[in-house]
C-alpha cells in the first residue's frame, strides 16, 4: 500500500485512535500496524507458488483477498501491498465460476477469506492454493516483536483489481504505488483531508470507490467506518451515533439512507458528502440537502483504469456546476473530446472522452477486449462519450456500446434517465431497449419513488426530450436489485420486465 510511512506515523503518534470500525467493532492504528507486520512476516515466509504464469515484475509474493468487508481487510491489505508483495482484491459475491477463473489465472501464493467453507476457499483448495481464514490464523498476529518497519514504497505493482468487460470474463487491471501516491497527494488538498475527518463508505471494499476511500482515510489518519453487509438503517445510525464527518457513497446508497432515516433528525455532523458511480440529479441533491444540511455535496467522475477525471461541488442552496455536468478536470488531468479519428472536436460537440493524466493504470493483465480502455497518442479512454462546454465543464452522455437505435435515431439511455430523475417524485430510473418490429428498439423506463402516474412521467419527458426519446413503456419498482458495488443491477431489472416478474409493475393510463 502506498501509505506505509503514514501508517507507522499514525501508529506511533495516535496508537489508540480507531483506524477502522465495522459494525461497531474497531481496530486501532497501533493494532493495525502491529498485526500488519505479523502478516507481512507470514507472507515473507510462505513458499512461492510454482504455478503462477503471470509476468509480475518485482512482485515476490501475491496474496489474493476474498474477504468482503471484514475487520481484518485493512491488516491483510497493508501487509500484502508492502514491497515486494502485491495484492489482488476479489469480490466474494461474484459468481463462483468467475471467482474460479480469476484464482486459476492468478495462481496466488495464498488466498485470504472470511469463510473457510465458502466458494472462494473451496475453489482455492481444489487448485492447490493455501487458504487462510481471517480471524482464525494459525500464526500469532500479536507477535511482531521488534521487527523492521513495513518496507518503503517503490514504483512497482501493488494492486490488481477487476472490472467487468463486454463478456463474462472479468478484466484484471494493475496499479503501481507511485500512481496512487500521486492521487493521494492531490486528494488531500482537493478533498481537504488534512485534519483527518472520520469517513463512512458503506460500499464493498472489493470495489474501487470503497477501497480508495479506505486508503485515503488511513493515509490521513482518519477513522474509516463501514458495514459488513449493506443495511441503510445501520449506516444511518452509524453516521448519527459516531458523528461521522464525511460520507463517500454511490447515489443509490444515499437514497437508501434517506429512506431509512425518514422522520429522524437531520445528520448535522456531516461536513462533506462525496458521490460517484452514477450521475447526481436535482431530486437527489435536494434530498441530500435535507438529510445533510451542513454538508458540502461533491461528485467526481472517474474509472478504475483512469483514476479521477473530474470533480464538482454543489454548495449551500446554489448549484455551482450545472446539474447535468460532472465538473471540471481534476488537478493534473487534461480532458478532450474526440471524433472516431481521434481529432479534437472542441466545445459543445459530442464525442469520445479522452484524458491526459499521470493517474492512468498501467494496463490489463488479461481481459483486454479492445472495446473500452485504450491508450493512444491522443490520451487514454474507456469509451465514454461526452461533451465539454466553453468553461471546461464535462457532460457524460454514456458508454459508446450503450447506444440504442430507435426508429433510426441514436439515443443514449443516460440522457433519458437524467430527464426522468428530474421529475418530482422520481428517485431513480433505468432505461433500456427491447426488440421491436417497428422501431428496432422500444424504449422502456423503470422508475422508483412516489410518482406512479403514467401521465406525469410521460408529460415530464415530453417537456425535456425530443419525441423519439420518450419511453414507450413505463414500469415502477419498489426496491432496486443491487450489485455488490452498490449500483443498480440493470440486467436483473431488464430480465424482470421481459419475464413479467412482479419485481416491477407496468404503469398504465
Amino acid at each position: 500500500m502506498p501509505i506505509h510511512a503514514q501508517l507507522l506515523r499514525h501508529a506511533t503518534e495516535t496508537p489508540d485512535k480507531p483506524a477502522l470500525v465495522i459494525d461497531g467493532r474497531s481496530l486501532s492504528y497501533g493494532e493495525l500496524y502491529l498485526r500488519a507486520k505479523a502478516i507481512y512476516r507470514f507472507l515473507r515466509d510462505l513458499p512461492r507458488s510454482n504455478r503462477r504464469m503471470l509476468n509480475l515484475p518485482g512482485v515476490e509474493k501475491l496474496a489474493a483477498l476474498s474477504l468482503g468487508n471484514h475487520i481484518g481487510f485493512a491488516e491483510y491489505f497493508a501487509a500484502a501491498t508492502a514491497f515486494p508483495n502485491a495484492c489482488a482484491v476479489i469480490d466474494p459475491l461474484m459468481p463462483a465460476e468467475r471467482i474460479e477463473r480469476i484464482i486459476e489465472r492468478l495462481a496466488p501464493d495464498v488466498l485470504i477469506v472470511d469463510d473457510d467453507a465458502g466458494p472462494s476457499a473451496e475453489i482455492a483448495r481444489r487448485l492447490g492454493i493455501p487458504v487462510v481464514a481471517a480471524g482464525t490464523e494459525a500464526f500469532n498476529l500479536a507477535a511482531a516483536g521488534g521487527e523492521a518497519e513495513l518496507p518503503a514504497d517503490t514504483d512497482k505493482i501493488f494492486l490488481i483489481g477487476f472490472t467487468s468487460g463486454t463478456t463474462a470474463e472479468p478484466k484484471a487491471y494493475y496499479r503501481s504505488r507511485e500512481q496512487w501516491c500521486r492521487s493521494l497527494d492531490r486528494g488531500r488538498v482537493v478533498f481537504e483531508l488534512e485534519d483527518a475527518p472520520s469517513t463512512m463508505c458503506p460500499g464493498a471494499l472489493a470495489h474501487g470507490l470503497a477501497l480508495y476511500a479506505l486508503v485515503e482515510a488511513l493515509d490521513a489518519g482518519a477513522t474509516f467506518h463501514s458495514v459488513r453487509k449493506w443495511d441503510p438503517g445501520v449506516v444511518a445510525r452509524t453516521l448519527s451515533s459516531w458523528q461521522v464527518e464525511r460520507l463517500v457513497a454511490v447515489p443509490t446508497h444515499i437514497a437508501g439512507i434517506a429512506r431509512a432515516w425518514a422522520g429522524e433528525p437531520a445528520l448535522t455532523s456531516l461536513r462533506d458528502v462525496l458521490t460517484a458511480g452514477a450521475k447526481l440529479d436535482r431530486n437527489g441533491v435536494e434530498s441530500m440537502r435535507r438529510l445533510f444540511p451542513k454538508a458540502r455535496i461533491r461528485e467526481y467522475y472517474g474509472a478504475s483504469e483512469l483514476g479521477f477525471m473530474t470533480v464538482s461541488t454543489l454548495v449551500g442552496g446554489e448549484i455551482d456546476f450545472p446539474i447535468d455536468r460532472v465538473g471540471q478536470a481534476y488537478p493534473g488531468v487534461g480532458i478532450s473530446i474526440r471524433d472516431p479519428d481521434e481529432n479534437d472536436v472542441g466545445t459543445d460537440v459530442p464525442g469520445t472522452i479522452f484524458v491526459d493524466s499521470d493517474l492512468i493504470a498501467d494496463g490489463y493483465l488479461w481481459g483486454d477486449d479492445g472495446q473500452a480502455f485504450r491508450v493512444t497518442e491522443a490520451g487514454a479512454t474507456v469509451g465514454d462519450l461526452g461533451e465539454l462546454d466553453a468553461n471546461g465543464m464535462l457532460r457524460v452522455i454514456g458508454r459508446a456500446g450503450g447506444m440504442m437505435i430507435t426508429g433510426g435515431n441514436n439515443l443514449y439511455p443516460a440522457e433519458v434517465e437524467s430527464a426522468l430523475k428530474a421529475c418530482p417524485g422520481v428517485e431513480d430510473a433505468v432505461v433500456f431497449g427491447l426488440p421491436d418490429a417497428y422501431f428496432g428498439q422500444r424504449i422502456v423506463a423503470v422508475v422508483s419513488g412516489e410518482t406512479m402516474d403514467l401521465k406525469i412521467l410521460a408529460d415530464h419527458c415530453a417537456s425535456s426530450l425530443v419525441r423519439y426519446k420518450i419511453p414507450k413503456q413505463f414500469y415502477h419498482i419498489g426496491s432496486w436489485p443491487m450489485t455488490s458495488s452498490g449500483k443498480i443491477s440493470r440486467g436483473q431489472v431488464e430480465r424482470a420486465v421481459v419475464s413479467g416478474d412482479d419485481l416491477v409493475l407496468r404503469l398504465s393510463a
